[in-house]
């Protein structure tokens, strides 16, 4: 939750998630809930437990608006808002290795996104 105070978006996530759940098993939004379920895998890292946080409240926020959350449509909106959050990240850390981490991230997102 660190990080994504950081990069200002804790009122955001708050707005759309009610919980966060470690748990054995797939990592996933569930609408039912506003809450995500994640597993250790996907939140080992800092840097990718915010973005992934972050990525599935912007998915609640859709489904809530009833917009495409999901698909072709919705998963390209949210590997923009992906990007876009870790963008935001970047600025806003202090830390180098922070920074470090959301650079490489972006760098694979974008060179992902023409395959």
């Amino acid at each position: 939750m660190k990080l994504i105070k950081e990069a200002g978006y804790y009122d955001f996530l708050r707005t759309y998630i009610r919980e966060i759940k470690e748990i054995n098993g797939l990592s996933q939004l569930r609408e039912c809930d506003s809450a995500i379920w994640a597993n250790i895998y996907a939140v080992q890292h800092p840097v990718d437990a915010a973005r992934f946080f972050v990525q599935k409240a912007w998915q609640m926020k859709n489904y809530i608006e009833g917009k495409m959350y999901y698909g072709h449509q919705g998963e390209t909106f949210i590997a923009n808002k992906a990007i876009e959050f870790l963008k935001d990240l970047e600025k806003a850390s202090v830390s180098d290795e922070v920074k470090k981490k959301c650079r490489e991230r972006i760098k694979l997102r974008e060179e992902n996104a023409f395959l």
